[in-house]
């Protein structure tokens, strides 16, 4: 295995991003286990992505301006949303009552939305994965998927564990309606400056 792709994967992967955040705030909010379903969810929503560099769809993405601004639109506009309802307290950080948690399915597809849509973890699909396939390969193809399959196992396991270290804290957090206050204004700022970043970026 190329180490200089591990590497880089983990330094990538360990980066905090949307998908980190909201896997963070899900184990303050709801605990471990379902900061596990968050991970998962925010894992499988690098799926579509890696399908698209795999079949060519990204570099549609990439050569259509049309196309790659749609998404980072739809982007931009889901994270002000996620920013706007944890202000609110019935967001990604709303403590709920244990007969109202959301199901493992709703948290799995919140957390999916939030990697879906991303354009650029279709151009880091496209730009980065393919530079560590022998151009002598019998099988790029094969050989991509198990590279992208690498880079998701390290997406999940550490999103599992920036999650299980914030239900660590949970207790701590709960126990505190000042801290909370801030935490929510925390997270909703930072997923507002993960939207400006992503409206400012370009192909």
């Amino acid at each position: 295995m190329n180490l200089e792709f591990l590497t880089v994967s983990l330094l990538v992967v360990a980066s905090p991003g949307t998908g980190a955040a909201v896997t963070i705030a899900t184990g303050l909010s709801r605990g471990a286990r379902t900061a596990l379903v968050a991970a998962l969810g925010c894992t499988l929503g690098i799926v579509p992505h890696m399908l698209a560099a795999v079949t060519g769809l990204a570099a549609l993405l990439h050569a259509s301006a049309l196309a790659f601004e749609a998404v980072k639109v739809a982007g931009v506009a889901y994270l002000l949303y996620i920013a706007w309802m944890t202000w609110r307290e019935q967001g990604v950080l709303r403590v709920e009552a244990e007969g109202a948690r959301r199901s493992n399915a709703e948290v799995v597809r919140h957390a999916v939305l939030v990697n879906l849509l991303n354009p650029k973890l279709s151009m880091f699909f496209l730009a980065f994965l393919p530079q560590f396939i022998d151009a002598a390969e019998p099988a790029p193809m094969r050989a991509m998927l198990q590279l992208s399959a690498i880079f998701m196992a390290m997406t999940f396991a550490v999103f599992a564990v920036y999650g299980a270290f914030a239900a660590r804290m949970r207790e701590q957090v709960l126990g505190s309606p000042a801290v909370m206050a801030w935490l929510r204004r925390g997270f909703a700022a930072t997923f507002v400056a993960l939207g400006a970043k992503l409206a400012l970026t370009s192909r």
